[in-house]
């Protein structure tokens, strides 16, 4: 019935597999206090295996779709590209928590379904760096919102007189992914896709494992690469072009053709 029960949940398999592994320990606990004799949960298994690989955006596409974006989410869109915030921490942001003499970030709280929190692990309380064009974003957007005093929320809803942030499905719904059409981008776009993107363009530039998972906040460089950074075309069609060329002229003859373009020997 378990099984069944975790196939009927609206949730990707990875958030299934958590469920059964919180259960797991529950009924493990319950052994322990003589409760249960034992674990039903020991023979269920969830796979927490992608059922699709998830979009990343381009640089073009990025600068594409911020032309199409209005306010708020012009700039919700530029921080969270920028920053690798997760959407939790974007919402949750004040302008007390955006430091100009230093020019960092410092995420204090997170907001999940409108209630403030704690930040999702330790890491995620590192600060973040501000380069000075987030930096000019950031001060533009002050000098336009409605809610700019240092306790305000940086993305104070109007609908809440500024006590509350927007609602980030709201934001997605109604400003982003209308403006994702608009650029023609095709690609299935969520808060998270800008934190993919971010990683992706970071090992795609030839940044350090380490920076990049600093930027992200990750705990472990593991996590930085096997979910988040994915090797783009160009990138892979590069290092490829770098093995073959070593190999020299062994396989294909100088002059050779390929698809309108000489590959030169070495």
């Amino acid at each position: 019935m378990i099984p069944q029960w975790l196939r009927t949940l609206p949730l990707a398999n990875g958030s299934r597999a958590k469920i059964r592994n919180i259960m797991h320990a529950l009924y493990n606990h319950a052994m322990r206090y003589e409760w249960m004799e034992k674990n039903l949960i020991s023979l269920v298994r969830q796979s927490a295996k992608r059922e699709r690989v998830p979009d990343i955006l381009t640089v073009p596409e990025i600068a594409a779709l911020l032309t199409q974006l209005r306010e708020p989410s012009k700039t919700a869109v530029f921080v969270a590209f920028s920053t690798g915030l997760r959407v939790s921490e974007l919402l949750g942001l004040k302008w007390e928590d955006v430091r100009f003499d230093v020019m960092e970030i410092q995420p204090s709280r997170a907001i999940v379904d409108q209630v403030v929190g704690p930040l999702k692990t330790d890491a995620s309380g590192k600060p973040v760096p501000m380069n000075t064009a987030l930096a000019d974003v950031l001060l533009d957007w002050r000098g336009k919102c409605p809610y700019n005093q240092d306790a305000d929320f940086i993305f104070g809803s109007p609908e809440k007189d500024g006590r509350q942030p927007y609602w980030p499905d709201s934001l997605m719904r109604k400003g982003v992914r209308p403006a994702a059409v608009s650029a023609g981008i095709a690609k299935h776009i969520g808060w998270h896709s800008f934190r993919r993107t971010l990683a992706t363009l970071l090992q795609a530039n030839g940044e350090t494992v380490k920076t990049t998972q600093d930027m992200l906040r990750h705990a472990t460089s593991r996590l930085t690469l096997d979910l988040y950074a994915q090797g783009t075309m160009p990138e892979k069609r590069m290092a490829q072009s770098r093995v073959t060329q070593a190999v020299g002229t062994a396989v294909v003859p100088v002059g050779t053709v390929v698809k309108s373009q000489v590959v030169v020997g070495a």
